[in-house]
């Protein structure tokens, strides 16, 4: 496929992203969107909400109030922007209402949109037994399906793993971890190590892609551009660990000793099979369980940056500091659960 080029683009042709919708501005990673993205400086933020919406925002972010079943109300919202963010929870979409956000956008010209799928990339390219493993694998290929056949968008799938502070701040069957009763559970050794990432880290990539040039400039324009990433991936990571790693960083934090906590170990098989049959009692519990557990496998599904690579440079995303966030997770957990 040729490089398409801006010095070739029609008279008016703008080539770069300003205008960015975002459906869930108040939540867990949209909110760290949103703050990226209007320190940047070169972009307008419009948060798409329900009418009974209570969410507040600040200065600079316009909300758009919208009826999920009032297409065009949908096509409204959206008219004029260059990019639609979607984050909704994690799990069925039983309402449709991605499909109904792929439509309007399509309607309303929004050339690129970036679907629910944080996490663990999920390319049918590669591989799909993670996706198979967690329900995850037709939603969202249909979702890609969509978009690419509405013909008027392009997808690009944010992958970022885990949320590290949510998932190691929460329950025990996220990364193993309860602060309050100082327990732990290892799947298999604990050694396995997987990419996670922080909810900032999160926001900086995002603002990062979205503020690259839409194509380069001509041929001998080398800088990474948006349409590079066009119905395809980008990876970023804060780190790469282990439940061990982790736990060192936790003894550090929390000035604990490993005799200071119950440890237990789980083989990563029984515990995904657990989950499995927690979801078929009803408890969505379950899906939680089976869904960390999944990326804990030996197979390294959950390395994506040793299978495939991260964007983290090419973003110019920082180091962060382990400890640092993981005494923001312990806080969470001690205040929350």
């Amino acid at each position: 496929m040729s490089v398409k080029y801006a010095s070739q683009q029609p008279k008016g042709f703008r080539n770069y992203v300003e205008k960015v919708a975002i459906v869930g501005a108040a939540g867990h990673v949209g909110s760290f969107f949103r703050q990226e993205l209007l320190k940047t400086g070169k972009h307008t933020v419009t948060a798409i909400t329900r009418p009974e919406s209570k969410a507040s925002f600040p200065a600079g972010v316009k909300a758009a109030k919208v009826n999920y079943d009032d297409h065009s109300s949908l096509v409204k919202a959206l008219e004029g922007q260059d990019a639609l963010i979607i984050t909704l929870p994690a799990g069925p979409d039983p309402q449709g209402l991605q499909q109904k956000l792929f439509k309007a956008a399509a309607e309303a010209n929004v050339p690129w949109v970036l679907p629910n799928e944080y996490g663990i990339p999920i390319d049918s390219r590669i591989g799909t037994s993670i996706g198979r493993d967690t329900f995850m694998l037709d939603s969202k290929l249909q979702a890609r399906k969509q978009i690419e056949e509405l013909g008027k968008s392009a997808w690009i799938a944010f992958s970022n793993g885990f949320w590290y502070e949510f998932s190691l701040g929460g329950t025990i069957d996220r990364y193993g971890f309860d602060f309050k009763e100082r327990r732990v559970i290892f799947i298999d050794d604990g050694e396995t190590k997987i990419n996670t990432s922080t909810f900032p880290q999160c926001g900086r990539g995002m603002a990062k892609l979205l503020s690259l040039k839409v194509l380069p400039e001509n041929e001998s324009d080398k800088d990474p551009y948006l349409s590079q990433f066009a119905n395809s991936f980008v990876r970023v990571s804060s780190f790469l660990i282990s439940q061990k790693d982790m736990f060192e960083s936790v003894l550090r934090v929390s000035q604990t000793k490993p005799e200071d906590w119950k440890i237990s170990y789980e083989k990563h098989h029984e515990r995904y099979q657990s989950g499995v049959d927690l979801m078929k009692q009803g408890e969505m519990k379950g899906f939680g369980r089976l869904l960390y557990t999944r990326v804990f496998y030996p197979n390294d599904d959950g390395n994506y940056e040793d299978k495939y690579g991260l964007h983290n440079d090419l973003l110019g995303l920082p180091t962060e500091d382990l400890d640092e966030w993981t005494k923001v997770a312990i806080e969470t957990a001690i205040t929350t659960f």
